[in-house]
């Protein structure tokens, strides 16, 4: 195993070269001056994530560096913003060796590109624990727009992106199941757990569009749970309207069990968003537009909590785990 290069030659070779902008300072100070926008706002978010807990040990070191990132882009999708620039801290345990590193560095850098974002600064640490990489991101939103959780109003539809459920069937895939299903089906489910796909190019669109919006990182009904607490609202969702991608029908079925349990895995990071009935129209032309296809799942209603309905509109009783919790 390489010898791990010191703090300052790690920044200085593997990182620097990620901070594009001048406001990065080449990475040489203690400080960044961050990117303004005029008419815009400044929209901010922060995750970390953790070995053995949002990833494995044996994923890849590129897939690492870019779920980490990922997680905080989908935050800013959510809110309607466009990616700009991040700060990282990484708490580096003694196993993690160069090559390990510049695979990590280089997944960045690949996101870097097809984000349009860049390096700010950060700080690199050593820790006896698991390894440790936290990301806070700066989006930008024109001035007054960004989205919020809290305004879902009675009458609004619910939408959400993508196929839900699929980043929990991959976790289980790399845990040992679905032995019998493809290649092609089981890196479909790997990869979807291992790099979401953020919606960026949904972000501008939604604005002016969606009344509330979150990203599924806890499960479809934890976080649409957000959504109707803070709004001081009811929202139901319809199912079997949930759209999940073929390879989880293979890997779980078409039963109610396996539906259950694809609203409530974690890590999808789409985007779920309420929205005035009258603007169904142009949230499909965005659909079309973006190449990401967005699906009517359910409606908000006065009350509270999330209610679930079968295609009859029958009541079906939330499940005891309804989503990822960090504690």
């Amino acid at each position: 195993m390489a010898p791990r290069p010191s703090e300052f030659q790690l920044i200085a070779g593997l990182f620097a070269p990620l901070a594009t902008t001048r406001n990065a300072l080449g990475l040489k100070d203690d400080a960044a001056t961050l990117p303004q926008k005029a008419g815009h706002d400044i929209v901010v978010t922060a995750d970390a994530i953790v070995s053995g807990v949002h990833f494995l040990d044996a994923d890849p070191a590129d897939t690492v560096a870019q779920k980490a990132l990922r997680v905080n882009l989908s935050d800013l999708a959510a809110k309607g913003a466009t990616p700009a620039a991040y700060l990282m801290t990484l708490a580096l345990p003694p196993s993690t060796d160069v090559k390990w590193l510049r695979a990590f560095a280089d997944g960045l850098s690949a996101d870097q590109k097809t984000y349009g974002i860049t390096l700010l600064g950060g700080d690199t640490t050593g820790t006896p624990g698991p390894l440790t990489i936290s990301i806070t991101a700066f989006g930008h939103v024109p001035k007054g727009k960004m989205l919020h959780r809290s305004r879902a109003r009675t009458g609004d539809l619910l939408f959400v992106t993508g196929s839900i459920g699929d980043a929990a069937g991959g976790l289980a895939v790399l845990k040992g199941e679905g032995r019998w299903l493809s290649h092609a089906v089981r890196d479909h489910l790997i990869h979807r757990y291992r790099t979401p796909q953020p919606r960026t190019a949904l972000a501008k669109g939604l604005l002016g569009i969606a009344s509330a919006s979150i990203d599924v990182s806890d499960g479809l009904i934890a976080d649409v749970g957000h959504i109707a607490e803070t709004s001081g609202k009811r929202i139901v969702i319809d199912i079997e309207s949930v759209p999940r991608s073929a390879a989880l029908h293979g890997l779980w079925g078409d039963g109610r069990q396996a539906l259950l349990k694809a609203i409530s895995g974690g890590d999808d990071y789409e985007l779920a968003f309420t929205a005035p009935e009258r603007h169904t129209r142009r949230i499909m032309a965005l659909s079309a537009k973006t190449g990401v296809s967005i699906s009517r799942i359910g409606h908000v209603e006065k009350g509270e909590g999330v209610a679930l309905r079968d295609s009859h509109g029958k009541p079906v009783k939330l499940p005891k785990a309804s989503g990822w919790t960090h504690f």
